[in-house]
């Protein structure tokens, strides 16, 4: 970023701040948005500011319209519950002075939030913290299940449809722009052998026996603040997102990523297996909380939710190698590929599990 100080505080000046600013800060370790610490003259950090990734969110408006409905209906919510630390329990965003909810300096575009004071986050997971992740995402759904279908517009359109997905893959095979799909014809014959089953939610969704609701659609443990005195979740954060899909995407994304033994891209993949204590961990806590509005056929379909995102992003990796590397960051000419194969390593472990991780899910059937 390359904001001076003057300028930063010129643009939090346009935001309605409950308080004088002095510095704003690099804050944290998001890979989209630059985000800063906001302080006060005593140095208490009191708001957070982001720069919104404009090329990958490409309709901002729709994208501060999804969030302020979903934190203004939990904040409802909690309300209604008798609540009483609600500004730890929601995010707040402040709007603008001509009460917008973003800044458009005719560059970028900016937004402000309240700061969270005694939180803490985890980048590490563990069977407990899996349980905390479970009740947390499960609360988030549960309590943004009434708000009606059409109301939330898609902030990155097609984000977990897997039909899209493929026709992504296949046209990228097709050009073989990098001349890689000789190199990589046995992950295309595995990508292939396993689409018809991977494309199962469009499928029933046009059946009308799979709706679509508001989901997080990236459940990881440091998507989420944790209480510093009493370890228990505060709120769900990163709510850029937050979209129209189905419920398979938001347990399938943390068993993707939270239950995998190894790294996404770890080059020895002896190391990835599915560790079946955190889905199980993350399984019961999400459906203490989100039993209430789920179907059975949802319910069923939860475990097959880790193998389709799992899946998805074995072609996504797969498709950008055989691109040329277009679209994810590399650390190296390979790196995409070693990806897809870690991916695939951590599919085949779940495909192994199945029947233990399909027969737990019974349990709430």
């Amino acid at each position: 970023m390359t904001k001076t100080k003057e300028e930063l505080l010129a643009i939090l000046d346009q935001f309605e701040l409950n308080e004088p600013v002095v510095s704003a800060e690099p804050f944290g370790n998001g890979h989209i948005n630059d985000t800063l610490k906001v302080t006060n003259h005593k140095g208490e950090i009191c708001y957070v500011l982001q720069r919104i990734n404009h090329h990958i969110f490409t309709n901002v408006e729709m994208l501060q319209n999804n969030i302020n409905t979903v934190t203004s209906h939990i904040r409802k919510k909690l309300e209604a519950a008798g609540e009483t630390d609600i500004d730890r329990k929601v995010l707040t965003f402040l709007p603008t002075r001509d009460g917008k909810p973003y800044y458009f300096d005719g560059e970028n575009y900016w937004r402000v939030c309240l700061f969270i004071p005694n939180n803490k986050s985890y980048e590490a997971i563990t069977p407990e913290l899996a349980y905390e992740a479970g009740k947390a995402f499960g609360d988030f759904q549960s309590m943004l299940a009434d708000i009606p279908e059409g109301t939330l517009g898609e902030t990155i359109p097609d984000f977990h449809n897997m039909e899209f997905r493929l026709k992504q893959f296949h046209d990228a095979v097709a050009a073989d722009a990098a001349g890689r799909v000789a190199e990589v014809q046995d992950l295309i014959d595995e990508v292939e052998k396993r689409a018809e089953a991977m494309t199962i939610q469009e499928r029933l969704h046009r059946e009308g026996k799979l709706q679509k609701r508001v989901n997080h659609c990236d459940t990881k443990v440091n998507n989420m603040l944790f209480d510093a005195d009493t370890d228990k979740v505060l709120c769900v954060i990163d709510l850029d997102t937050v979209m129209p899909g189905y419920v398979l995407s938001d347990i399938g994304d943390f068993i993707r990523t939270g239950a995998n033994t190894g790294a996404e891209d770890d080059e020895n993949t002896d190391n990835v297996e599915v560790n079946l204590d955190i889905f199980e961990a993350y399984t019961r806590g999400y459906m203490e909380k989100a039993k209430t509005f789920l179907t059975p056929l949802e319910i069923s379909l939860l475990p097959y939710g880790g193998r389709l995102l799992t899946y998805m992003q074995t072609v996504r990796f797969l498709t950008d190698y055989i691109n040329g590397d277009t679209y994810y960051k590399i650390h190296g000419p390979k790196h995409n590929l070693v990806r897809t194969r870690a991916q695939f390593k951590l599919l085949q472990s779940l495909e192994a599990n199945q029947e233990k991780m399909d027969a737990f899910m019974q349990t709430w059937l």
